[in-house]
């Protein structure tokens, strides 16, 4: 039975403890210590990094009343070993914990919200909330869980006895057996939780819903706390300073130029489709009449564009008229008409000798190509088709 020090001090980093088993299991060794400050994982927290005896820990869990200990060379049993928690890890995750703690709390007590799932990962953590909260409830969530790391309010960890446990009011996803762990933030929250957490609030630092989205009855939201609040506020800073910097433009005037710019994009592309319409036109006006193929290749035609070229150039064309845009890196999209040919019946054919994938109708079929564009070329100027 392993002695967990991380219920007593979640702020222990160097413990010595004695070693009572290490056995090979696979290319590893599976150590047991007689006590440990390494937390195993669970209540969504992920399980310490750190070293035992100078060697990296790789993995830890939990197997019966022990706590085990991956590493990658054995030690010796009744050895007294020095060990190290990654503090820098454990204490993130602290922040990140307790701060989504202190968010579950303030939903459940402003807005009866009950906290249906919960995931700490590298982009933050994510919190389902069983009741839709708007952008507005969860700001003022937001200022108010950061008001209650200000007052740096007390933060409690303990096992109540079975009598305590009875009169006390708690949140917890499912039922609990045996002893019950609950971490207490003063005058917020009470959770059932086996994860180290922090002593006070204050030790949070800021606290940060970065956005939401609605999820069935409910909200999912992402929040980040602490260190990790700190260098993500940090780098949008960054990114909005440059960004002002290449827009001219104070921060906070920032949305105004950046409105004022897709304005000024949709009124030069309005034109400057005007301006390709009338070129199209001006170019078909010049064609000469064929009784064979048509194959044009305009890397940069929107498929309205490659219509009007289509439809235009198809009164000179005496068999298909096909107007191919876009790369060999990302694949070809056709149009393809014609007066003389069933192409909803040739489609088939023309798509599976050129890997395509398209149809439409007997008098035009649009889709798209991944052969090359000299198969392509070659293909389409010698198809013959069936004559209606």
């Amino acid at each position: 039975m392993t002695e967990r020090l991380y219920y007593k001090d979640s702020h222990i980093r160097e413990f010595k403890a004695v070693v009572q088993s290490s056995e090979k299991c696979g290319p590893d060794f599976q150590v047991i210590l007689d006590k440990t400050a390494f937390f195993p994982g669970g209540g969504g927290q992920e399980p310490d990094i750190g070293t035992i005896g100078g060697l990296s820990v790789k993995r830890v869990f939990e197997e019966e009343d022990s706590v085990v200990h991956v590493i990658s060379q054995p030690l010796e049993t009744g050895e007294c070993v020095d060990c190290q928690i990654d503090w820098e890890v454990r204490f993130r995750r602290m922040q990140a914990h307790s701060g989504e703690h202190v968010v579950s709390g303030i939903a459940h007590n402003l807005f009866a919200a009950e906290n249906v799932g919960f995931h700490m990962g590298e982009d933050g953590v994510i919190v389902d909330l069983n009741v839709y909260l708007s952008p507005e409830d969860l700001r003022r969530v937001e200022l108010e869980a950061n008001r209650i790391v200000m007052e740096n309010r007390a933060v409690r960890s303990y096992f109540p006895d079975a009598s305590e446990l009875e009169k006390t009011e708690y949140r917890s996803k499912k039922e609990l057996d045996g002893a019950v762990r609950l971490v207490e933030i003063d005058g917020c929250d009470i959770c059932a939780c086996c994860a180290p957490h922090v002593t006070r609030t204050g030790e949070i630092g800021i606290i940060r819903i970065l956005d939401s989205i609605r999820r069935k009855n409910g909200v999912r939201l992402r929040m980040l706390s602490g260190l990790d609040a700190l260098e993500d506020t940090l780098l949008r800073y960054d990114i909005t300073k440059e960004v002002s910097a290449l827009l001219s433009a104070k921060t906070e005037e920032i949305p105004a130029a950046v409105k004022r710019i897709q304005n000024e994009r949709e009124s030069l592309s309005y034109e400057l489709g005007g301006l390709r319409r009338s070129a199209i036109s001006d170019r078909v006006v010049h064609l000469a009449r064929t009784e064979g193929n048509m194959v044009f290749f305009e890397p940069g035609y929107q498929i309205d564009e490659q219509r009007l070229l289509v439809n235009g150039a198809l009164k000179y064309c005496g068999g298909i008229c096909a107007v191919i845009s876009g790369d060999e890196e990302n694949g070809y999209r056709y149009v393809i008409a014609s007066e003389s040919i069933d192409l909803r019946s040739a489609a088939k054919e023309i798509n599976q000798a050129l890997s395509g994938r398209g149809g439409g109708k007997p008098e035009m079929i649009t889709g798209t190509f991944r052969a090359t564009r000299s198969a392509i070329e070659s293909y389409l100027n010698d198809y013959k088709g069936v004559r209606k």
